[in-house]
């Protein structure tokens, strides 16, 4: 009887025990552990950011020095790499078969002059021989026609020394503008020929920057064009290659006539001063596009948005539970974003270990990350 007591109370005892397990690991089921999740202060901060575009610098002016006539250079007036200005001699062909030419000329010239004296003398005395007819009338047409013929062969010297003139000019070749000069590509002595490239010259300041930008940006940088961009602003600078900024900021000079259909682009062009020479033609570097709004805007890090099906979400932390807020976004800036609504300033924006949220998830904040600078 005892013995049947005692095992009967073991077995209620057990009974119980694993009722109160089973009513553990249920309750266990039923709240999970709370997520860990790292938060970010939004706050409001200026929305500037920049727009990065590859450039190349290019001078305003630059043309190639070629000669209009064939010869030997005799002298170079310069040194490679100087700056010269307008109307300095750069270079000197052998004149004296052009000296010699222009000299023959003008001795052609005096002659055909000197044929035109004696011819119109010989018409004025026939002329009044005629009104007296001491003469045929057929001489007096003859001498009249050999005066034409004198007249232009006077034009036709006068033409030759002006062409032989110019040969004689072309031989000293100066500098079209002001500008820097670059190294020769002939010395004293080497033959050179029509079209013969000589050297190259090109404006130093201003200097120009090409970029070439999506035809849907052409309103954007339009509306820069007609309010025109003073470089006060800022809004134009270049990164030069040395990952340095040009302290001179730039403005938009002018939009090119057309679109290219191959890439959808079109160039613009910008200004920058150069009065140091920093700038030279060539440079491949970025030109920097200066955005802001101009107002305080929210910014969040980029990393605690969750897109689906082309929405946008961010969870929030309150009461120890993640909610999720459907946002609107605007510019993405550099690992940040702007949001344009469906924030509030002050929220706790989940950062870390968005990835395992749903809405109204039990969370545990492990830290805060910094807020938005201002």
């Amino acid at each position: 009887m005892k013995n049947n007591l005692y095992r009967i109370g073991k077995q209620a005892a057990l009974a119980m025990l694993f009722a109160a397990c089973g009513s553990q690991k249920d309750q266990s089921k039923q709240t999970p552990p709370p997520v860990l999740v790292g938060t970010y202060v939004a706050e409001p901060g200026n929305a500037v950011y920049y727009d990065i575009y590859p450039a190349t610098i290019t001078p305003l002016n630059q043309v190639d020095i070629k000669p209009q006539i064939s010869g030997n250079i005799v002298n170079i007036f310069f040194k490679d790499g100087q700056y010269v200005h307008k109307g300095q001699k750069l270079y000197e062909i052998d004149q004296q078969q052009y000296r010699a030419a222009y000299e023959q000329a003008i001795a052609n010239l005096d002659v055909a002059k000197a044929n035109l004296a004696k011819s119109q003398q010989d018409a004025d005395r026939y002329t009044e021989l005629a009104k007296e007819d001491a003469i045929a009338k057929q001489t007096l047409d003859h001498q009249m026609a050999d005066l034409e013929s004198s007249k232009k062969q006077v034009a036709a010297a006068q033409a030759n020394v002006q062409s032989v003139e110019t040969n004689l000019k072309y031989s000293v070749i100066s500098a079209p503008f002001d500008g820097t000069i670059g190294i020769s590509d002939v010395k004293i002595g080497t033959a050179v020929y029509q079209q013969t490239l000589l050297n190259s010259i090109s404006s130093n300041n201003p200097m120009a920057v090409d970029i070439a930008i999506n035809q849907s940006e052409i309103p954007a940088f339009s509306n820069y064009l007609q309010k025109g961009t003073n470089p006060k602003d800022s809004i134009f600078t270049v990164a030069l290659p040395d990952g340095s900024i040009y302290p001179f900021p730039g403005g938009l000079y002018l939009l090119d006539r057309a679109v290219d259909p191959q890439t959808g682009t079109i160039k613009a062009r910008l200004i920058f001063s150069n009065e140091k020479n920093e700038l030279k033609p060539g440079i491949t570097t970025n030109i920097r596009v200066k955005h802001g709004s101009g107002e305080a805007s929210l910014l969040i890090p980029y990393k605690a948005v969750v897109e689906q099906l082309g929405e946008y979400f961010v969870y929030t932390v309150n009461e120890s539970r993640a909610i999720q807020h459907k946002v609107s976004l605007g510019t993405k800036i550099n690992d940040k974003v702007v949001v344009k609504s469906g924030l509030q300033t002050g929220d706790s924006v989940v950062t870390e270990g968005v990835q395992k949220l749903k809405d109204s998830t039990i969370v545990k904040t492990t830290s805060s990350a910094a807020s938005a600078p201002k």
